[in-house]
């Protein structure tokens, strides 16, 4: 799978959510960039992200997969 397909897939399936990946192969890390997700707990954001990715963890296109979460406020004041 690519970092390409896994942005599509996510903001496709997550609407007000800017997607960053990086990485190749089956290992990526996700920067998530939404301030409906911020303002959930940890873990209840992580299970958000990995019941979209289950599929694709399953088969083994996605081996690893880390996440960091962003408000839009957050995000902003990065750059």
């Amino acid at each position: 799978m690519q970092a390409l397909e896994v942005k599509s897939l996510l903001e496709a399936k997550l609407p007000n959510t800017q997607v960053e990946v990086e990485g190749e192969g089956c290992n990526f890390q996700l920067n998530l960039v939404s301030d409906e997700l911020a303002g959930l707990s940890p873990v209840k954001r992580q299970q958000q992200i990995y019941a979209h990715l289950n599929p694709w963890i399953a088969d083994g296109s996605i081996h690893a997969v880390s996440m960091k979460f962003f408000s839009r406020a957050d995000w902003a004041a990065r750059s």
